[in-house]
């Protein structure tokens, strides 16, 4: 059953949590760039409102899908954990207000018989992606791509596959296992690649020419600084080709310790980083080829 509504609006998703066993809540606005208000009503104030209608009509379980930008300080991310401590200040307005809703699910953890977890996957991709994979493209056909740092960063990032299964490995896990309740789980490949190397393949097999030109994360920082001052005061609403927070995020380390998903969800991926990407060589080449034509 599909129930149209807005998640600012409590009506509304108290009425789309009647009779309701376990709630997956994946809504979000995404992105580095826009005013504070609307992020934090539709990420921060959305998931209250998810919270509140949970508790109000007896809802189980509650898996919020997070975001490991919540811990990210602008520093490399080497093999860290869930418990990593949140930020003290933030570049973008996604990562705080999201902050925010992760800490209130894992609180709402035991109340009301409410029990809840948060997943943090990581650059989710695959073939059938409508947002950053015809973005990348794009962008790499018109040469407007460049390597942000000195190429050598690791990443984590995950198949929606495996995204997908990591979900259901929740809330199979909220139903038996205490142990997992109130807790946040890192979700991944679990192979930290290159991020380059590997953003130059999905390019290569959409027929786009690898990045090979580079930015310094200084410079990348400096000119994210002007531009995010420029866009400010001209009240530009789009949103800028490089940012403070894009800068740090594009030329740091970002790779996790999995093994508390493993132990208390027992996930693990059921689509090695290899397969994925097989996969998405095919989707190319026969349903989504004329991606290339764009």
């Amino acid at each position: 059953q599909w129930i149209h509504g807005d998640i600012r609006d409590a009506s509304a998703v108290n009425d789309a949590c009647r009779n309701v066993d376990t709630i997956i809540h994946t809504a979000a606005l995404p992105g580095v760039w826009g005013s504070w208000n609307a992020y934090y009503q539709v990420n921060t104030v959305g998931t209250e409102h998810v919270i509140a209608a949970a508790r109000a009509q007896a809802v189980k379980h509650l898996v919020y899908t997070s975001s490991p930008s919540v811990t990210f300080n602008g520093t490399d991310q080497v093999n860290i954990p869930e418990d990593v401590p949140y930020p003290k200040s933030w570049l973008c307005h996604y990562p705080h207000s999201k902050a925010i809703a992760e800490q209130a699910v894992l609180a709402a953890s035991g109340q009301d018989n409410l029990v809840t977890c948060a997943l943090r996957p990581h650059l989710i991709w695959g073939a059938n992606d409508p947002h950053l994979i015809p973005r990348l493209i794009k962008r790499g056909k018109a040469g407007k791509l460049r390597i942000v740092g000195d190429g050598t960063n690791l990443i984590d990032m995950v198949h929606v596959t495996n995204a997908a299964h990591a979900h259901l490995c929740a809330i199979a896990a909220l139903s038996n296992d205490p142990a997992s309740h109130g807790k946040a789980y890192w979700v991944s490949q679990q192979e930290p690649v290159n991020c380059w190397d590997w953003l130059n393949e999905l390019l290569q097999a959409a027929g786009v020419p690898p990045i090979k030109k580079s930015i310094s994360r200084r410079t990348a920082y400096a000119a994210g600084a002007v531009l995010e001052a420029v866009y400010t005061a001209l009240r530009i609403r789009s949103e800028p080709r490089m940012t403070r927070f894009l800068a740090k995020q594009l030329s740091a380390d970002h790779y996790f310790d999995n093994r508390r998903a493993q132990k208390l969800l027992g996930y693990t991926p059921v689509l090695s980083t290899s397969q994925a990407m097989d996969q998405f060589k095919q989707a190319i080449r026969s349903k989504d080829w004329n991606l290339r034509k764009r």
